[in-house]
């Protein structure tokens, strides 16, 4: 089976450099359009399924992917499991310099290595994120159903690093090097439960000049 996670168009928060979290944000129009255009790139694939978060910036980019794609037959079930990070506090708080509504030192550690932050005020942990997300994946690769089956996960950034960490070369990086841009793309291949990264962050627009946050 193969599994394509992917991130979220953008949003006026990814844009504006506030944290988003559960706070139920739409795509903007560019986000629209970078959906558009990762959907055309995967048409030809034929998804047997789609999962979404049921946040309404990953469940239209799962509408637009599948339409772009041409598989708008293909409902979409929402799952919670891949939710973004509840964050508590800090939901639609600005993190940028110079804008910052927080502890700058807190906001520094969540972008170097939030395993060393624990967890947000009033929010989930970064381990209760990971065993979240991470039960939704190996829930799909061991499904019997889904043998052979090509399945859609629309997600968020935070969200995709902590239900791909245990397949990383070094799951001690929990950024795996960067915040995942909107709409990058990662594949996972399954065979006998154990999944394979196999398609790691690949976008199919021009290559954008600065990291958009959660």
């Amino acid at each position: 089976m193969r599994i394509y996670i992917v991130r979220h168009g953008e949003t006026d928060g990814n844009t504006e450099g506030y944290f988003q979290g559960w706070t139920d944000d739409p795509l903007n129009e560019k986000g629209r359009e970078l959906a558009a255009v990762t959907g055309r790139a995967l048409s030809g694939i034929r998804f047997d399924r789609c999962i979404s978060s049921p946040l309404s910036r990953a469940r239209e980019t799962a509408e637009i992917l599948l339409r772009e794609s041409g598989n708008g037959g293909v409902p979409i079930e929402l799952d919670d499991r891949a939710k973004e990070a509840h964050l508590g506090d800090w939901e639609h708080k600005k993190f940028r310099a110079g804008a910052c509504e927080l502890d700058s030192g807190k906001v520094a550690l969540f972008f170097e290595n939030p395993f060393l932050l624990g967890g947000f005020p009033g929010g989930e942990t970064v381990r209760d994120v990971c065993r979240r997300t991470q039960s939704l994946l190996t829930e799909l690769l061991r499904d019997p159903e889904n043998d052979g089956a090509t399945v859609l996960v629309t997600t968020h950034g935070f969200a995709t690093r902590a239900m791909l960490n245990a397949l990383y070369d070094d799951p001690d990086d929990f950024w795996h090097g960067h915040v995942p841009y909107n709409c990058a793309v990662n594949v996972v291949e399954g065979k006998d439960g154990i999944g394979r990264l196999v398609e790691d962050d690949r976008i199919f627009y021009a290559y954008p000049k600065a990291f958009s946050g959660d």
